[in-house]
């Protein structure tokens, strides 16, 4: 048996700073099997961990690739390298991930989640899971595409959604769209009724078709920021009208490019536990920086950022908790910036989740410690 001590487990930004510490008894197989809050003024033997922060691994719910593989155009033959990626996940601290197809033609998307759904077959322990794919497009607001290629948006109808993905109900999780689209209202309902969830993202929409569209069950801002309205002060946008709501996640990519640091402190602040951070990691996510490629376009790489050659910003390379890290020197909010990668994402997908420490392996949960001194947070795999 083995305990450890002076434990803290990751907390809102409104407790951050004021920590609780535990216990936690292992048993000979390093799994939990016990814990209890540190006695006041009582010593108690162990291994002290010192304050340091016991979470779950990340979860990200926008990734779109990494190693050179994008997942909208998987085939068969892309299946060992997605399962290496898998891996690599894992040794990055991401315990699961919703693979992201953004906007592409309706087979490459078919077969993309043909390859996913035969990938989910073969999970094995200690690799990255695969969750139900979040569909990034193709019902976006032309005006706000981005790097999705205009070729493959499409009309926000019954048919076009069916001809996606039929057949594949129970493998998505999440569907971004632009609910100020027509047509857009009837593809919520139907998704929502599917148990699918919806986000907000590269839209239009101001404050109150935001609203309209949270009102019939749009629960997430998809990169927050980017691609949407942003916070004015006679136009509070998605943004502003997310964060009244109790009921609605916003995502952000916390690499300092995509939204600057100032703007992402001040999100948390305002978002508090329902700030989602993402990765928005492209292919090359894993490799060098350098020219890579996305369907038929160059991808400019430069210090983990990713750029079409016109200039415009696609996504990053930088691991999930590499925004963890960021977020907490920016902000001095450490557990708050962790439960943003690994709490926080859990609920979007299912909002009765909560953390539970009882029967887990301690190689599978992660360690941070805060160097209050630097501003600097590290990580480590548990075990």
């Amino acid at each position: 048996m083995r305990r450890i001590t002076h434990v803290c487990l990751p907390q809102s930004t409104s407790k951050d700073g004021h920590s609780q510490q535990w216990w936690l008894q292992l048993d000979q197989k390093d799994r939990i099997v016990d814990r209890g809050l540190m006695p006041k003024g009582t010593a108690l033997a162990g291994e002290s961990w010192g304050g340091d922060v016991l979470s779950p691994m990340g979860v990200d719910l926008q990734i779109n690739g990494g190693l050179g593989l994008p997942f909208p155009e998987l085939t068969d033959a892309a299946l060992p390298q997605l399962l290496q990626l898998l891996d690599q996940l894992w040794r990055d601290g991401v315990e699961a991930i919703s693979p992201t197809l953004v906007t592409c033609g309706v087979e490459p998307l078919r077969e993309a989640l043909t390859v996913l759904r035969q990938a989910r077959a073969a999970h094995q322990p200690l690799r990255c899971q695969l969750l139900g794919a979040h569909l990034e497009g193709p019902f976006l607001a032309e005006a706000r595409r981005g790097a999705h290629p205009r070729q493959h948006l499409a009309s926000p109808t019954m048919d076009e959604l069916k001809a996606r993905i039929s057949g594949f109900e129970q493998e998505i999780a999440l569907v971004t769209l632009a609910p100020e689209r027509d047509g857009a209202a009837a593809l919520i309902e139907h998704l929502c009724g599917l148990g699918i969830r919806v986000a907000l993202g590269h839209s239009t929409a101001d404050a109150t078709t935001a609203n309209e569209a949270f009102n019939k069950g749009v629960t997430m801002l998809t990169h927050s920021f980017n691609a949407m309205q942003g916070l004015h002060h006679r136009n509070p946008g998605p943004i502003g009208a997310a964060c009244l709501r109790s009921d609605v996640a916003l995502g952000l990519i916390a690499d300092g490019v995509h939204v600057d640091p100032t703007m992402a402190v001040l999100l948390q602040r305002l978002a508090g536990d329902q700030l989602v951070l993402v990765s928005d990691a492209l292919a090359p996510y894993g490799l060098e920086d350098g020219v890579h490629h996305w369907d038929e376009r160059a991808l400019l790489v430069k210090n983990g950022t990713c750029r079409l050659e016109d200039g415009t910003l696609a996504g990053v390379t930088l691991p999930l908790l590499e925004g963890v890290k960021r977020l907490a020197r920016w902000s001095a909010q450490p557990s708050a910036s962790i439960y943003a990668a690994t709490v926080a994402p859990r609920k979007v997908l299912n909002s009765q989740a909560t953390f539970q420490l009882l029967g887990r392996p301690l190689n599978e949960l992660l360690r941070w410690h805060w160097d209050a001194e630097t501003n600097n947070l590290s990580w480590q795999h548990a075990d």
